[in-house]
C-alpha cells in the first residue's frame, strides 16, 4: 500500500503529540480508517470521545491550525518541517510508513511495532532476512572476535546482521558484515541526524554505505536512557533470531532476548566460562531455554528453514562451520608458534595460570612468565588473583 505523500506530514505529527504511543497510534489510525487527515479535522469533542487527552488535543489542533495558515507555523510544525527536510535532503534518507511494502514485514507482525520509521541507507535492505547479534558494551576480546565471526559468516550465508552500533559486540557485529561485503543494520535510539556513541561516527557512514540506519524517533531526538529498551524490541522485531554472544547477569543485551521471545523470535546464546561473569546472562538464558550454538553454522542451520515460514528471500548456503579468524589476527603480532601465541590459543577459551600453561605447553617456567609480562606491556591480557585472561 502506498501513502499519498500529503499525508506523510500528519503521520510525523501525530507520532510527535506525547504520549501517543504505538497503541494508540494504530487505534486512531483504524478509527479513521488509515486517512490521518480526517482525524485532524475532527472537532475537539470527537477527538475527547476517542480517548485523546486535551493536551494532546491542542498539540493536534495546533498543528492543524499551522497547515491552514503557512505563515504562522507552531512548533508542532516546525519539528515537523524538520522531518520532512530531512527527508528530502537526500536520496537515501526515507520515511517508512507502517502500511507500506518497504515497512520490515516482520516487524509489522509486532504488538507495539512503531507506526513510522526514519531510514537512512538502502530501504531495500530491511526486505532480506536478519539476524540480531546482541552482547556487552564491555566485552572480553574473545567476545569481540566471536561477535565479528559469526557475523562474517551470516553474512556469506546472506543475512542481514542486525544490532544496535553500541560500543563492544554490536559494534564488532557490524563490522565483521562489512569485512565479509555484507549487509548490515542498525538501530539506534535517537534521531537519524546524530550518532551515539559520536566514536561511532565511521562505522554508521559505512553501514549507510552497505545497509541502513533505522529509528522510531524522529529527527532532533537525542540519545536517552529510556529509549534504548524500546529500541530493542525493533532489533529482535525485525529479525529472525537473536543471538546473545557475552552478557552479564544485569546486561541489556536480555531484554533484547526476552522481547524475541515475546515476539515467537528464536534465541540463541553462546557459553563460555563459569569463571567469566560475561557468561552468566548467556547461561540463564540456555537455562531458559535458549539454543545453545558454538558456530555460525548452528545458528543457520536453525533459521533455513524459516526462511518459507517468514516468506522471505532464500539464501544460499556454504558449507563448513564458521570461519576462523586467521593467524595474524588471532595472535596479534606474534607469530604462530611463538609462546605468546600458544598463551593465547589457550587464553581464548578460559582464564588460565602459570602452571596450566606449563603442563599444556611444555615450556619452561622462567620463559612462560617472561612472555606473560610482555603480554600484560602489550595490554593484550590482564593478570590478577593468581591468573591470566584475555585484555
Amino acid at each position: 500500500m502506498h501513502i499519498m505523500e500529503d499525508h506523510v506530514p500528519y503521520w510525523l505529527a501525530l507520532w510527535r503529540v506525547p504520549r501517543i504511543g504505538p497503541v494508540s497510534f494504530h487505534k486512531l489510525l483504524t478509527h479513521c480508517e488509515g486517512d490521518l487527515p480526517s482525524l485532524f479535522a475532527l472537532p475537539s469533542a470527537d477527538l475527547e470521545k476517542v480517548g485523546l487527552k486535551s493536551a494532546q488535543i491542542e498539540k493536534i489542533k495546533s498543528f492543524q491550525r499551522g497547515m491552514l495558515s503557512k505563515s504562522s507555523p507552531t512548533s508542532i510544525n516546525r519539528h515537523v518541517d524538520e522531518d520532512l527536510r530531512w527527508w528530502h535532503d537526500s536520496d537515501n534518507h526515507h520515511i517508512v510508513l507502517c502500511p507500506e511494502s518497504s515497512y520490515p514485514s516482520l516487524l509489522k507482525e509486532v504488538a507495539g511495532a512503531p507506526p513510522l520509521l526514519f531510514v537512512k541507507g538502502d530501504v531495500d535492505t530491511l526486505a532480506f532476512p536478519q539476524i540480531a547479534i546482541v552482547g556487552s558494551r564491555n566485552p572480553t576480546r574473545t567476545g569481540l572476535d566471536t561477535a565479528y565471526n559469526f557475523s562474517q559468516h551470516f553474512a556469506r550465508q546472506g543475512f542481514i546482521t542486525t544490532s544496535g552500533l553500541a560500543k563492544g559486540i554490536d559494534g564488532a557485529a557490524h563490522q565483521g558484515a562489512l569485512a565479509a561485503e555484507g549487509y548490515t543494520v542498525a538501530v539506534l535510539a535517537h534521531g537519524l541526524d546524530q550518532v551515539y556513541p559520536r566514536a561511532n561516527q565511521v562505522l554508521a557512514d559505512k553501514v549507510v554505505e552497505n545497509g541502513a540506519l533505522v529509528s522510531e524517533y524522529p529527527i532532533g531526538t537525542g540519545p536517552r536512557a529510556e529509549y534504548f529498551p524500546r529500541r530493542n524490541r525493533i532489533v529482535s522485531g525485525m529479525s529472525m533470531g537473536v543471538l546473545v554472544v557475552e552478557a552479564a547477569k544485569k546486561s541489556g543485551s536480555l531484554i533484547t532476548a526476552g522481547e524475541a521471545v515475546q515476539q515467537g523470535r528464536e534465541v540463541f546464546a553462546i557459553p563460555g566460562s563459569i569463571h567469566n561473569p560475561l557468561a552468566k546472562g548467556c547461561h540463564e538464558l540456555i537455562r531458559q531455554g535458549a539454543k545453545l550454538v558454538e558456530s555460525g553454522e548452528h545458528v543457520v542451520e536453525e533459521l533455513l528453514p524459516l526462511l518459507s515460514t517468514y516468506q522471505l528471500g532464500a539464501v544460499e548456503v556454504e558449507n563448513g562451520d564458521c570461519r576462523e579468524l586467521s593467524s595474524a589476527s588471532k595472535h596479534g603480532n606474534y607469530s604462530e608458534k611463538s609462546t605468546e601465541a600458544q598463551i593465547l590459543s589457550l587464553l581464548e577459551h578460559d582464564p588460565c595460570n602459570v602452571d596450566f600453561v606449563v603442563s599444556e605447553t611444555g615450556i619452561s617456567v622462567a620463559e612462560v612468565n617472561s612472555a606473560l609480562v610482555m603480554l600484560e606491556l602489550d595490554g593484550v591480557i590482564i593478570g590478577g588473583n593468581g591468573g591470566y585472561l584475555l585484555a
